[in-house]
């Protein structure tokens, strides 16, 4: 993978630290603890995946990241500076898209830097530039609703990377896709993040997604959500489609699911089995 995004110091961009955090929603009688006690470091350009099952908060983690929940404890900081509202800088991506159906595809692609005040012959050629890394060229003056569901994704994609985020958050963002979409998704993604590195952080409920995808696996307990395990993929970059038949998938596939299973923890491997696994053959 190319090094990441730096600045004119040459200190990488997208670092995230989330130290003791806790977020509350709800008010009064209704309030609940949805996660608790997090800390996560992430590198600039590096590729965490968000693992847990539904309702542990993961979800509400990236929307404290976006700047869209505010954390009720500790702190969660993007390059050293708190989170205190939805910024540019952190772009994400939701499960369904969330593109204007009466604009058309580029005119979707250019609104954030027609918000910036770029003018019209820059912005569209960025956003050209975008839709043809996305691989929809000659899709610029389609609607939405003519694409297919990964289209309109792809789209998405496009819309949000045009910003020159330094975190991109992707709350799984493919899971209402048919099971080849969602394979051809997840290798253009990689295609993607490799051109165009930046800290990418993608919410899952998918053992074999996250595994395929992840530099590391986050892997967080019912609510209120706190961290069970943080894996590091052994696997080498670029990965073939059919790595997920490889023994040793298999078997850290099996370990991740032991460690969602709230009724069997005696089932997660020891520290020492876990750094054993781990380590390449």
């Amino acid at each position: 993978m190319k090094a990441p995004r730096v600045n004119g110091h040459g200190v990488g961009l997208g670092r995230i630290a989330i130290e003791d955090a806790s977020i509350s929603l709800g008010h009064g009688d209704d309030a609940f603890e949805a996660v608790a006690g997090l800390d996560i470091s992430v590198a600039p350009g590096e590729f965490v995946c968000i693992l847990g099952p539904s309702g542990c908060g993961k979800s509400t983690l990236l929307g404290a990241l976006a700047g869209h929940v505010a954390n009720s404890g500790g702190s969660l900081t993007v390059d050293g500076q708190a989170i205190t509202g939805p910024s540019p800088d952190r772009g994400i991506v939701f499960q369904q898209h969330t593109l204007f159906p009466w604009k058309k595809v580029r005119e979707n692609v250019c609104f954030g830097p027609k918000m910036r005040g770029i003018g019209k012959v820059a912005r569209r050629q960025l956003a050209d530039e975008l839709l043809a890394l996305v691989g929809l060229s000659g899709f610029e003056e389609f609607y939405p609703s003519q694409l297919s569901g990964g289209m309109q994704q792809r789209v998405e994609i496009a819309r949000v990377l045009i910003n020159q985020p330094r975190v991109l958050l992707m709350d799984e963002p493919f899971s209402a896709l048919d099971a080849q979409t969602r394979s051809m998704m997840h290798e253009l993604l990689l295609d993607i993040w490799t051109e165009r590195p930046t800290t990418l952080i993608f919410v899952t409920h998918d053992i074999e997604e996250a595994l395929f995808l992840a530099d590391r696996v986050i892997v967080m307990s019912r609510r209120p959500g706190r961290i069970v395990e943080d894996l590091r993929v052994p696997f080498a970059r670029p990965r073939p489609a059919d790595i997920v038949t490889e023994i040793e998938f298999a078997r850290l596939k099996r370990h991740l699911l032991l460690l969602l299973r709230p009724d069997q923890p005696s089932t997660a491997l020891s520290e020492h089995q876990s750094e054993h696994a781990l380590a390449p053959n």
